[in-house]
């Protein structure tokens, strides 16, 4: 299972708003066949190991991190496929929480005599479809709020600059992030204050560009901003509100742009509503590279799943230094935003904060 893990991984990027899974075959002691789901609307992990199985796998068994499929998709079943190749034994990580297979899958196999095993490595797999297992089972996509901050809290000095807080290692992992979801968001102030691309550039290989959502409720981006004018396969969406005015929207409709227009809150967008009209759009994951008045209302609507927090060993200072989150803020701490299932990684002289979104109640 661990290596059907490691196989499944090799699809990060390419699978969504499909899980990532791995499968091994196994007869007598030796690996025959594997492979992973390699893109979304290609062939499935299990399909693939038979397609590279060295020998007849009748009578083998299969390890596979998620349940095989029961019904047509864009491929067919893979638990038929499992009973007509003669497969003996199955080793599930994961039950499938997508209502459409949600057991039918291991019920097939079952009533066709195969001996099914489910929760192996289960909370890796998991782990690995987070993403996944949140946009199957609410239709929203899983939100990651991405900071980069100096030891004293600061996002920027007092005048606004920014580049470059952290360091290179952490910089490259960020782009790792870019190219495993399938949207970026930001809010109209990064935009207009540091005219970003929001692509994928990654050193050993072409990354998946996500998709740019911008959230400019006036409609205030100028026509010229890089995110309106690059080549990419990702469409850029401008998330306003109905106040903005319709002759700039016509406009940033012809330079390409897909417009939104999402009904006002506290001044802004409402942040739930994008989320789900986003998640109809089948953008399962979005990585949050807000300000902190952007951060702020992602919080305050209870949109983000997890953080992602770089801290490099700098202080700047500055009462007027932002910080990651800001807005009203809270005025007791038994109103603080509580996170859990901590680790801590390393990028060079960086540390990064990896943690969830405590879900009250």
């Amino acid at each position: 299972m661990k290596r059907a893990l490691e196989l499944a991984k090799r699809g990060i990027g390419y699978t969504n708003p499909n899980p990532l899974v791995g499968a091994v075959i196994v007869k007598e002691g030796r690996i025959i066949g594997e492979g992973y789901h390699k893109a979304y609307g290609h062939h499935h992990a299990e399909i693939n190991a038979f397609f590279n199985a060295t020998e007849d796998v009748k009578g083998a068994t299969m390890y596979v991190t998620l349940e095989p499929c029961s019904h047509y998709g864009k491929t067919p079943p893979c638990a038929k496929a499992i009973v007509e190749k003669g497969i003996k034994k199955v080793v599930i990580g994961l039950k499938d929480p997508n209502p459409i297979v949600a057991g039918k899958g291991i019920q097939i196999l079952e009533e066709a005599g195969i001996e099914v095993i489910v929760g192996v490595l289960e909370d890796e797999v998991k782990r690995l479809n987070e993403i996944f297992l949140k946009y199957i089972t609410t239709k929203k996509p899983f939100v990651i709020m991405k900071t980069a901050m100096t030891l004293d809290g600061k996002i920027a000095t007092y005048t606004n600059e920014s580049k470059w807080i952290t360091g290179e290692l952490s910089r490259k992992y960020v782009h790792e992030l870019r190219h495993r979801v399938s949207g970026i968001m930001v809010g109209i102030g990064t935009v207009l204050a540091d005219d970003p691309y929001l692509t994928t550039r990654l050193d050993d290989r072409k990354g998946c560009d996500p998709i740019r959502i911008i959230v400019d409720s006036s409609g205030r981006i100028p026509l010229e901003a890089k995110v309106l004018n690059l080549e990419s396969n990702a469409v850029t969406i401008i998330a306003v509100s109905s106040k903005a005015d319709k002759g700039k929207v016509k406009m940033l409709k012809e330079k390409g742009a897909e417009v939104i227009i999402v009904p006002s809150k506290n001044g802004g967008v409402d942040l739930t509503f994008l989320m789900k009209e986003l998640g109809e759009r089948k953008i399962d994951s979005i990585l949050l590279e807000g300000g902190s008045q952007l951060n702020y209302s992602a919080l305050e609507e209870g949109i983000v799943d997890k953080i992602n927090a770089f801290i490099a060993p700098k202080i700047i200072g500055g009462n007027t230094a932002k910080t990651p989150v800001g807005g009203l803020g809270k005025a007791h701490m038994k109103d603080a935003i509580n996170l859990e299932n901590m680790d801590i990684h390393r990028f060079g002289q960086d540390i990064m904060i990896e943690a969830y979104i405590r879900k009250e109640g």
